[in-house]
């Protein structure tokens, strides 16, 4: 008979297989996602948090039954409370080039990056209402290097906020950045992922579990592991997500104040996710 650590190994190993099976689907769809593959992959990841503490029954004392996640602080259902480490002063962030972009833009300077200023204060303008931008340039630098680049050249410019996802409790987002203005585009160029999933180790199998991404939240969407590019999400209410997605900023009060004005009139369809009823543009993203 199966001993508990065989049956939680065997768990995982299933459940991370159907993950990439999907992530792998979504890709080849053309589909930048958060999850990848969408809301089917939040149930499965909910059904394995199940199944992990299920089999961490009391009847099994060895150490495997400890916390999947020990080198990080944090409850393991919250994200991090910040870098065990700081970073270096100075970083060297790597932009590879990946696809066309989907409006024409230059990739970000990649050396010498600036860490030591904790944070950048940026307003976006939006035809529905402003939305300020606080970004934690001391955790994420890369990806706010990139977005402060794709801003000062007008990328952000006249694009739309392509997709609203609304399951109250799971997952409430505002997906922008694309110009394609359906998910599918991005700027030439792709970096790794940071903060927080940089703060786990690669086979700690806690990145497969959700925390919460609180209200406020502003994060890069991806098709998978190091596929950031100028997609990001704004979370207007408490998500539950893998702690994949770089977490890069917050949006202040009046933002979110914005963005629940346009999630209040729901998705063109009538579904808990698609393109906003009412069409957002961003007219600007500027630094303050």
């Amino acid at each position: 008979m199966p001993t508990n650590a065989e049956r939680r190994a065997n768990a995982q190993r299933d459940l991370q297989r159907t993950i990439e099976e999907r992530e792998k689907n979504a890709r080849k769809r053309g589909l930048l996602l958060i999850l990848g593959s969408g809301l089917g992959v939040v149930l499965l990841v909910v059904a394995g948090v199940l199944a992990w503490r299920t089999l961490g029954s009391s009847d099994d004392t060895s150490n495997e039954a400890a916390s999947p996640s020990t080198q990080i602080q944090g409850d393991g259902t919250t994200l991090p409370d910040g870098r065990a480490e700081a970073l270096p002063a100075t970083i060297n962030c790597t932009y590879t080039p990946s696809g066309d972009a989907s409006k024409p833009v230059e990739a970000p300077r990649s050396d010498g990056i600036d860490t030591t200023v904790q944070t950048v204060s940026m307003s976006m303008v939006t035809d529905r209402g402003p939305i300020g931008l606080t970004l934690n340039n001391a955790e994420s630098p890369c990806t706010v290097n990139s977005f402060v680049s794709l801003a000062s050249q007008g990328y952000f410019d006249g694009t739309t906020c392509h997709r609203l996802t609304s399951v109250p409790g799971s997952l409430e987002v505002l997906q922008c950045g694309d110009p394609s203005g359906n998910g599918t585009g991005g700027p030439g160029y792709q970096f790794a992922d940071e903060f927080p999933r940089d703060q786990y180790a690669d086979e700690d199998p806690a990145l497969d579990f959700p925390v919460t991404y609180p209200r406020g939240t502003l994060a890069m969407a991806n098709a998978g592991p190091g596929t950031n590019g100028s997609q990001f999400f704004i979370v207007y209410g408490d998500s539950q997500l893998p702690p994949r997605y770089t977490v890069f900023g917050t949006v202040d009060d009046t933002g979110l104040a914005t963005v629940d004005a346009i999630a209040a009139a729901g998705t063109a369809d009538g579904s808990q996710d698609g393109p906003p009823a009412e069409p957002v543009t961003i007219t600007s993203v500027q630094l303050d």
